[in-house]
């Protein structure tokens, strides 16, 4: 099977009250650990870029990991669906690039523009990415927190209008759309109890029937990795992010797609600073991020089976 668009997967998705995992990766041991997760779960995976792992990583290699990753899942017996797509894409030109090496799915992100500027530059990619049958992602609303390139403080986050919703995807012929409901990028989501507005939600769905919807943010910060990082030197003081079950509830409706990057991070992370300090005479790389890799694939297991539920739906 080839590299596929999204269209497919969140028709399927949204029929089936589940969600598909999207995780960003930045090398080759994240594209395994993931890709392996869901040969062994026979899920569906969008294996996301974004402009730092472009940066960081080369579009050339990331592209071919992936494509190695297809071919290993098709030695592996399980015919399974990847999509490559570009997280928070800053502009047409990046978007650009990204349709025309590869990419199956391109995410532009205008929630900082003014309503009918973000609806105009959402438009010009739509109409790029179409004539290639790639698919794309919309911003209405803004998150808060860190990721890569993408800075939002709290008091500058706002939640999604539901009244816009209609207007920007008529006007864009957008294909999904990530909407701000009181997730947040990083590992410090939550300062008090952790909530989340359904209501926006229900509302969206509502006015948009059967459309996908997509949740960025959207990490647990699973307590054991922090508490092993912060156990083998690090320090992560009231980390924080959303529970899984406010997350299997939203993969129930309307949301499709659900963005996973710091817990990735924190599992490796975790894992490498436990090898450091255990095996401290130890400077072969593979020692350390195979243990590290398989811990990566585990955790992306359990996501796919307890909050996307999109196992065995390859």
């Amino acid at each position: 099977m080839a590299l596929v668009n999204t269209a497919e997967m969140f028709k399927k998705a949204y029929a089936g009250g589940y969600a598909i995992g999207a995780f960003n990766v930045n090398n080759m041991e994240i594209v395994q650990g993931i890709t392996e997760a869901a040969i062994m779960e026979k899920a569906p995976v969008i294996l996301q870029v974004s402009k730092g792992a472009r940066a960081y990583a080369k579009h050339v290699y990331l592209v071919k990991l992936v494509e190695a990753a297809l071919q290993d899942a098709k030695d592996s017996g399980v015919d399974l669906p990847i999509a490559l797509h570009l997280d928070h894409g800053p502009d047409f030109e990046t978007c650009k690039s990204c349709i025309d090496g590869g990419f199956t799915s391109v995410m532009i992100d205008g929630s900082h523009l003014p309503l009918a500027e973000n609806i105009e530059q959402t438009r010009r990619v739509v109409e790029y990415a179409h004539k290639y049958n790639v698919t794309v992602e919309a911003e209405l609303g803004r998150l808060a927190g860190v990721e890569d390139d993408v800075k939002v403080q709290a008091d500058d986050a706002l939640y999604t209008d539901p009244n816009e919703v209609e207007e920007f995807v008529h006007s864009t012929g957008v294909d999904s759309l990530a909407i701000a409901i009181g997730t947040s990028h990083g590992a410090y989501k939550f300062k008090g109890e952790p909530h989340l507005r359904f209501d926006i939600l229900e509302e969206v769905s509502r006015r948009l029937p059967g459309f996908p919807i997509v949740l960025h943010g959207a990490s647990s910060v699973m307590p054991e990795y922090v508490e092993m990082i912060n156990k083998y030197g690090g320090s992560m003081p009231g980390a924080q992010g959303v529970p899984e079950d406010m997350l299997r509830k939203a993969a129930s409706m309307a949301v499709c797609k659900i963005n996973v990057d710091s817990d990735l991070r924190l599992a490796m992370t975790g894992v490498i600073r436990k090898e450091f300090a255990e095996h401290p005479s130890e400077f072969d790389p593979r020692a350390y991020l195979k243990p590290a890799r398989l811990a990566l694939r585990d955790m992306v297991r359990h996501k796919i089976v307890h909050v996307m539920g999109c196992n065995g739906k390859a």
